[in-house]
This record gives structure tokens, C-alpha cells and sequence, in this order.
């Protein structure tokens, strides 16, 4: 067995949880049972890791297993990397019967072609996600086992995930083999991320119950408590309970979807007295509004129970997942983005 290969998958062992190691190395198949029953876990991890590099000689492990085993990983443990949610178009409304085979196919023949020295593996799973694993190389390199990118696709959607390693260079190459592998079009980041993958599938899949309002009831003004301290709002019962409703109304009553970072474009019309001639021309106002927190949604909906924030919630920041999803078919309109691959 290869030097690099027995060292990845001692690195890959070192970071599994003790306690789990036995279980990772069970779905990974690549050990018999009679080999998995030799190792004594209760050893030291490094010894652990030792032991299975033993056995991976003994089987002759390859580049492709130690692939294999460093996905399995990953599937288990996705909050390790930062994924960024990316969504593919087709230019009518065909649909096409998906292939495996020749999805994997196509993939390589595109990313070899433009790169030779690539490391790609696959790996399928029952929620119809496709796995992607790419080690990249240079002309006059191998390719590094240690920087990564992961690809996770889901063959039934136009929603692609990935995680990129530090050459960021190599991403255009990614998207162009997902493009044409695929069949699709067109491939955009909807400038979503965050280290809970599942979260982000939930955003983009609304797979979780929070309402979007577009227009709130006026809420009546009582002159008589606009001068009371503050602290004897907070502990107002009534009000209180207004918050709480209206927040459940927006937030709705599960969890939110672990969001890091999301941005959207902004485009208003500034408003002035016609009378005072500011401007010259009648131009929309433009800006870039970025987002980002260890737990944004969860930070957004706890604003108005903080007291940081009047209720309701401006729509600006309870509609981040619906501007995210709506953001490929608003720039449509306007051309292609700086950035994105489109088929030729």
C-alpha cells in the first residue's frame, strides 16, 4: 500500500470519535468482521489508527478506498466544512431520466479533460444524494489528498452543495462538470452558507414551517404607555404575549435552520421632496446587504423577545430563505451574473 495512502486513512481514523470508530468502519466495508473483532479499541486512538493501517496493507488498500472511507466520513460528520448552496437551470421545461452511470461518466470525462492529474470518487445515497469527492492535482502534481472539494447532489433537484478546498481556482472547472453532467444549463450560488448542511436543505427544500408575511395590520399606538420605563414594558404581560404571537406568526414554532451567512441585492428608489430637486436623475438606490452569525435565523427571531427590535420583524430579514431561493429567477431578468458558468 501506497505511503500517502496509509497515511490518509490514519489521519481519517484520528478523527473519528473513539466511540464510533468501530461503527465508520463498519459501513465503510472495506475490513472483514474477523479483522474489525482484532482491534482493540480500547487502546489509544493512534494505536487504533495503526492497527487498521495494518490491515488496510493486509487488503491492499488503494487511493479509492481511502476515498471511499474519507467520504463516509464526511457524510457523517458535514458540519466540519462550510457548504454553499448553488442552483442549476435548464434552458426549457424538459426533464430527463437520471442516470448514475452516466452521470459519473460524463463528470469525469469533463473534469479530466481540462485537468489530468484529479482524483474523483462517488458514493450514492437513499435520499436520492449523490456524493462527490474531488483530490486535486496540478499538471506536474498529483493530486493532494488533503485538499478536497465535496459535491453533493441531489439528482431529483436543481440544488447542488459544495464544499471547495482552498484552490478556489479549480471551482469554475466544478461547476462546468456539473453542468454538463447533469444536463442543466446554467449553475449560480445563491450566496447561502453555512457549516449545517441539513439546514441548508431544509432552506432550500422547505422542509421547515417558518411564514413569510408581506404585510403586517397597523398597530394601534398607546399614547399613555409611550413614556413608561422600559423595564416595566418587558414585564408587561399583555405585551408580552403580542410578541410572542407575532413572532410565532413570522418565525413560526419549530427550530430554525442553522444559517451562518446569506446575502441579497437591494434595489429602491430614494425618496425626496420633489420641491428640493436633490437629484438629478430618477436612478434606483443599489446596495449589497450581507448577513452572517453562528446561528442566523435563530439570532434574527430572537431581535423582538431581546427587546432589539420593534414587533413585527421587518420582511427584509424574516424573508432571507424565500429572497435565497427566488434570487435565481430575479437576476434572470437582468443577465447572466459576474462569476456564473453558463453552457455553452
Amino acid at each position: 500500500m501506497d505511503e500517502v495512502v496509509a497515511e490518509y486513512i490514519r489521519r481519517t481514523v484520528l478523527k473519528i470519535p473513539r466511540d464510533e470508530i468501530m461503527g465508520v468502519l463498519r459501513k465503510w466495508g472495506f475490513l472483514s468482521e474477523t479483522q474489525l473483532g482484532a482491534i482493540n479499541f480500547r487502546q489509544t486512538k493512534d494505536s487504533i489508527s495503526q492497527e487498521v493501517v495494518q490491515l488496510c496493507e493486509e487488503n491492499s488498500a488503494d487511493v479509492k478506498q481511502a476515498a471511499i472511507l474519507d467520504i463516509i466520513y464526511n457524510n457523517i460528520y458535514p458540519n466540519k466544512r462550510v457548504w454553499s448552496v448553488y442552483q442549476m437551470k435548464k434552458t426549457g421545461e424538459e426533464t430527463d431520466l437520471f442516470d448514475f452511470t452516466n452521470f459519473k461518466k460524463k463528470f469525469k470525462r469533463r473534469l479530466q479533460s481540462a485537468l489530468k492529474n484529479v482524483t474523483i470518487s462517488f458514493r450514492e445515497y437513499e435520499d436520492n444524494a449523490i456524493w462527490i469527492r474531488i483530490a486535486w492535482g496540478t499538471p506536474y502534481t498529483k493530486p493532494n489528498q488533503y485538499k478536497t472539494s465535496y459535491v453533493v447532489y441531489h439528482s431529483q433537484t436543481p440544488y447542488v452543495f459544495i464544499s471547495v478546498s482552498v484552490l478556489k481556482s479549480n471551482l469554475p472547472l466544478l461547476c462546468q462538470a456539473l453542468v454538463v453532467a447533469s444536463n442543466y444549463h446554467d449553475i449560480r450560488e445563491m450566496e447561502l452558507r453555512s457549516h449545517c448542511l441539513n439546514s441548508l436543505k431544509d432552506i432550500v427544500f422547505k422542509r421547515y414551517s417558518q411564514n413569510f408575511q408581506t404585510h403586517y395590520p397597523k398597530q394601534e399606538k398607546n399614547v399613555a404607555t409611550e413614556n413608561v420605563d422600559v423595564r416595566i414594558i418587558q414585564e408587561d404581560k399583555s405585551e408580552k404575549e403580542r410578541i410572542q404571537r407575532v413572532n410565532r406568526e413570522v418565525f413560526g414554532d419549530g427550530p430554525q435552520p442553522k444559517l451562518e451567512f446569506a446575502q441579497y441585492k437591494l434595489e429602491t428608489m430614494f425618496k425626496s421632496d420633489p420641491k428640493m430637486d436633490v437629484l438629478e436623475k430618477r436612478e434606483p438606490f443599489r446596495c449589497l446587504v450581507k448577513f452572517s452569525s453562528p446561528d442566523l435565523l435563530e439570532s434574527l427571531k430572537s431581535l423582538v423577545p431581546a427587546g432589539m427590535a420593534d414587533a413585527p420583524l421587518s420582511p427584509l430579514l424574516t424573508c432571507i430563505p424565500q429572497k435565497a431561493r427566488n434570487y435565481f429567477k430575479i437576476r434572470e431578468r437582468k443577465g447572466v451574473l459576474p462569476g456564473s458558468f453558463v453552457r455553452p
